[in-house]
């Protein structure tokens, strides 16, 4: 029997119990999934937000921890975290990401804010929106999500370029890395897709020198991390037209302050952090697939670079 700790919230155990204990029966996986194994009997742990665990020393037999979140800026500088860690690549996240990404990069490539907050009964037929051939994508971020959003925007026809800080190799894709290529990447981009981890390397990548480097009347898209921009560059961008508009889906601060300034802005779109969220059904077979191959010899997947911090 494997004895898997479920350290997460009590929100969290009442959508998972039920989706993991069918995945590791399925998977063929002798599990023992419970809340309160004792330290030196646990063998894995799924961590998720508002946990019991922080302290990862006791867990002496633990071969791995297997985080319900793709991101994991908030364990990975936890000293006492020795094992391996897990990120989630969940398959119906990706979607959820592919899904709204698309749906505010259309939005804005087609000038729909226009006519859904214009109706004055004025008949505007002078202004007609590019084919999407015409309109350059960069997307900052060249992971999983990234390279989905990438191959499903050059689907519909935009030239998209990739941007990460290793080298990659994706189809239909323009890519490039390091710094040079971030240069290159941003310049005369009319949309902009954020889609970075979260690392003291990526922290105000968006600063004003590498706005201005935007197309003139660039759109922004961040769904990836809020602190990849840095707030008043932005702000200060917005009011000069050099960023025509703003959707955020990610802050500094979550709950966004109520007094916070992107509230009111009018070329701001504030999203709840909404974007795209793990589901419990395609997570746990996830988890259940990647302990399942463990026990069995196969690598673990997704596995965290400490030093990369992703």
């Amino acid at each position: 029997m494997i004895n898997i700790l479920f350290a997460a919230g009590d929100d969290a155990w009442a959508q998972y119990k039920a989706p993991l204990r069918r995945a590791f029966e399925a998977a063929e996986v002798a599990a023992d999934l419970h809340r309160d194994h004792a330290a030196i009997d646990t063998d894995y742990i799924i961590l998720g937000p508002g946990g019991p665990v922080s302290d990862f020393t006791p867990y002496t037999r633990c071969k791995a921890v297997l985080n319900l979140w793709a991101g994991v800026e908030k364990i990975i500088k936890n000293e006492t975290l020795t094992q391996p860690l897990c990120r989630m690549v969940d398959p119906s996240l990706t979607d959820a990401m592919v899904e709204w990404v698309v749906g505010h990069t259309l939005r804005h490539h087609l000038g729909m804010d226009a006519h859904i907050r214009g109706q004055d009964g004025i008949w505007r037929d002078d202004m007609y929106p590019p084919i999407a051939a015409d309109r350059p994508v960069t997307i900052l971020g060249m992971g999983a999500l990234g390279a989905a959003c990438g191959q499903a925007l050059h689907q519909l026809g935009f030239p998209v370029t990739g941007w990460s800080r290793s080298p990659k190799n994706i189809p239909n894709i323009r890519c490039l890395h390091g710094d040079e290529g971030l240069n290159d990447a941003l310049s005369d981009a009319q949309i902009l897709i954020l889609l970075l981890p979260l690392t003291v390397q990526t922290e105000n990548t968006m600063n004003a020198a590498r706005l201005a480097l935007l197309a003139q009347g660039a759109f922004i898209i961040n769904p990836g991390r809020g602190p990849l921009i840095d707030d008043a560059a932005l702000l200060a961008g917005l009011d000069a037209g050099q960023i025509a508009h703003a959707t955020l889906d990610v802050f500094r601060v979550e709950p966004l302050p109520q007094d916070h300034a992107f509230w009111a802005h009018p070329q701001i779109t504030v999203t709840p952090h909404i974007a795209a969220t793990t589901r419990p059904g395609t997570a746990a077979q996830v988890i259940a697939q990647n302990i399942s191959g463990h026990e069995t010899g196969a690598p673990l997947q997704h596995l965290v670079d400490r030093g990369r911090g992703y």
